[in-house]
C-alpha cells in the first residue's frame, strides 16, 4: 500500500508542478498590471504597502511568506479575522468579495511554495501541530483554493455570527477541513483539482 501511494504522490506532483507552473506563467502576465493597481490602492488606502506577507505554514510543515493584498487596516496579530475584529477597507471588501487579495499567491506558486489546489495553508498553530495520520496533509503543497475553501467559502459570515469565533473555528471548522483534506489528498487526481479550479471561479 505504501509504494503504491508513493507512486501515486510522484505522479501528482510531476502533473501539479507542470500544470501550476505553466497556468501561473501565464496568469502573472495576464494580471500584473491589475495587480499594481490594486497593491496601490491599497497602499493608498491602508496607509501601509498594499502588498501583504502572512506566515503560514507549508509542504513538511515548513514555514513560508503568502502574497496578498492588504485589506486590513493596522496588524493582523489575530489569526481570525472577521470584521469585528478588524478594520476592511472599502478597497478591501470588494478585494475579498472577488478573491483579488489573492492574486498575488501566483508568485507563491512559481517559488515553489504554493499550488493552485491544496489544503489552504493555515497560520503557525494548526497545520504544524498535526499528529499521525492526519500529517499526510503536509506532504503536498497548499493551495490557493482546494475542497475545504468551497465547502466554507462562506466562512467569514459563519465567524462574523459566532459568538466566540476562535472557539468555531478550533472546535468546528478546523477539524472538518482536516477531515476533507486528507481525503483530498489520498483521493486526489488531475481532473479532480481542474474540476475544483472551475467551482471555485464560477
Amino acid at each position: 500500500m505504501s509504494s503504491i501511494f508513493a507512486f501515486q504522490t510522484k505522479g501528482l506532483n510531476f502533473s501539479k508542478v507542470l500544470f501550476d507552473y505553466s497556468l501561473a506563467m501565464i496568469l502573472v502576465i495576464i494580471f500584473v498590471v491589475p495587480m499594481m493597481l490594486m497593491w496601490l490602492v491599497a497602499t493608498l488606502e491602508t496607509g501601509q504597502n498594499g502588498l501583504f506577507l502572512h506566515q503560514r505554514i507549508g509542504k513538511h510543515a515548513q514555514r513560508f511568506r503568502m502574497f496578498k493584498i492588504r485589506t486590513l487596516k493596522g496588524n493582523y496579530d489575530n489569526p481570525i479575522t472577521t470584521e469585528t475584529t478588524h478594520k476592511i477597507t472599502g478597497s478591501g471588501r470588494f478585494f475579498i468579495k472577488y478573491k483579488l487579495d489573492e492574486l498575488p499567491q501566483l508568485f507563491n506558486i512559481l517559488n515553489g511554495t504554493m499550488s493552485f489546489v491544496g489544503p489552504r495553508p493555515d497560520v503557525p498553530g494548526y497545520a504544524d501541530q498535526l499528529t499521525g495520520e492526519d500529517r499526510i496533509i503536509l506532504t503536498i503543497k497548499p493551495g490557493i483554493t482546494g475542497p475545504a475553501q468551497l465547502k466554507y467559502r462562506n466562512e467569514n459570515d459563519l465567524l462574523k455570527q459566532a459568538n466566540d469565533p476562535k472557539q468555531l473555528n478550533d472546535e468546528v471548522l478546523w477539524p472538518d477541513k482536516v477531515a476533507i483534506n486528507k481525503k483530498y489528498v489520498h483521493n486526489w487526481s488531475f481532473f479532480g483539482d481542474i474540476k475544483i479550479l472551475w467551482e471555485t471561479i464560477f
